[in-house]
């Protein structure tokens, strides 16, 4: 198998080494193709015995045992239990208290493939119960009227299929009806009553029904702030927020820290850490008052157009707005124009209610009925005080709210 060398230094000492031979060691074709063989074989023998060793013996005793997931269900509200000797924090306390009233919502929406095929995609997200006998509020990018199949996950572990009775893209807002009743609700806050640096708790689904459920903190970081969606729409007035708010976190409760409804999480900046936002709570209670006691919401027109000092500057460097809301356009066929409110007007009150931004003026707008005339103080482009009665409309037919 070796070849015998031999040869003599210059001072005549002779040497010996030995050389695998070609011929009889297989260096050709074959021997390396040998080598080849038994080295996948050795790789094959050894993942063998590795994959059963490592299963029994080593998992659980040397390397911690593999977790994997279960299976994925809406599960129970865990019952929250706070020691005898301690006092429960706040974060804990609100969600022992709202938890049980948070929901799960599943959609299913048609929509088409490559080749044009019709497939179902499905959406998860959050809402809660604000009525005892199945009102849910939600947002309307989470489930809407167009939502081909809307399925609530409520925390005693029921699903039940819901219907979608209003909605508002411009709000962002949805409220849904399941067929229930003496189900947990919410406490309604006073969204006008808070301030920059209270505490504020989130509750949802962030990346949808595994992490159901799931409690974030932090506080309230600025008011009154304006975001457009990838829809194109402008949501004014919103609640900014460091608690944690993902994907599936849309449509969940923003609470205080007495454990009050104060806003509907809706969105965050994907670009930046800590920037959530929320929908003020009180544009919701007068659609709700109205929708529970009739089982529907018709709005009250007034015909404008109109902006806040929050966003002036995107339409109007010029305005100086210091209170109200300024008329950029008028419906000339609306109710506000025949009261000969017109464009740069600023509206400063309605039935003696202050109207500080837009959000506050269509909460107090959609307390009307159409056909109800309310007294509309205003400032004219020569800045002068002015008082008309408005008489209330519906909307136009094929106008959007």
């Amino acid at each position: 198998m070796y070849d015998d060398h031999h040869f003599r230094d210059e001072d005549g000492n002779e040497y010996r080494y030995f050389t695998p031979s070609p011929k009889r060691s297989g260096g050709g074709r074959g021997g390396w193709f040998s080598y080849v063989l038994v080295a996948v074989i050795s790789a094959l023998v050894s993942s063998l015995v590795m994959a059963y060793i490592a299963p029994t013996y080593l998992y659980g005793k040397v390397i911690p045992m593999p977790e994997f997931p279960s299976n994925v269900q809406y599960q129970t509200v865990p019952q929250i239990v706070i020691p005898k000797d301690e006092n429960p924090t706040v974060v804990t306390a609100v969600a022992q208290k709202a938890s049980p009233a948070v929901v799960g919502i599943v959609t299913v929406e048609i929509s088409t493939d490559f080749f044009f095929r019709p497939v179902e995609e499905q959406g998860v997200g959050s809402g809660f119960i604000v009525n005892s006998d199945g009102y849910i509020l939600t947002n309307n990018h989470v489930a809407n009227p167009k939502s081909r199949k809307i399925t609530v996950y409520l925390a005693d572990g029921r699903s039940m299929q819901a219907k979608a009775l209003w909605s508002d893209p411009s709000l962002d807002m949805s409220i849904l009806k399941i067929n229930a009743s003496n189900l947990p609700v919410v406490d309604m806050g006073n969204s006008d009553d808070i301030v920059v640096g209270e505490t504020v708790v989130a509750i949802g689904n962030p990346l949808g029904l595994r992490f159901q459920r799931t409690v974030t903190s932090g506080i309230i970081s600025a008011l009154n702030r304006t975001l457009q969606t990838e829809e194109g729409d402008i949501l004014e007035d919103l609640i900014q927020t460091d608690a944690s708010i993902n994907p599936g976190n849309s449509g969940g409760p923003l609470l205080n820290a007495e454990g009050k409804v104060i806003g509907i999480n809706t969105a965050k900046v994907t670009t930046a850490e800590g920037l959530g936002f929320a929908i003020p709570i009180n544009i919701a209670k007068p659609i709700l008052k109205k929708i529970i006691e009739t089982g529907k919401f018709v709005p009250a027109y007034m015909g404008v157009i109109a902006y806040d000092r929050e966003i002036a500057g995107y339409y109007n460097d010029e305005v100086d707005l210091q209170e109200g809301v300024y008329i950029e356009d008028v419906d000339r066929d609306g109710p506000a124009a025949r009261a000969e409110i017109g464009k740069g007007c600023i509206i400063t009150e309605i039935n003696g209610q202050k109207v500080r931004n837009m959000l506050r003026f269509k909460t107090i707008l959609y307390s009307f009925e159409p056909g109800d005339t309310v007294k509309v103080k205003y400032i004219t482009p020569d800045n002068r005080e002015k008082v008309v009665d408005v008489t209330l409309s519906p909307y136009p037919s094929g106008m959007e709210q």
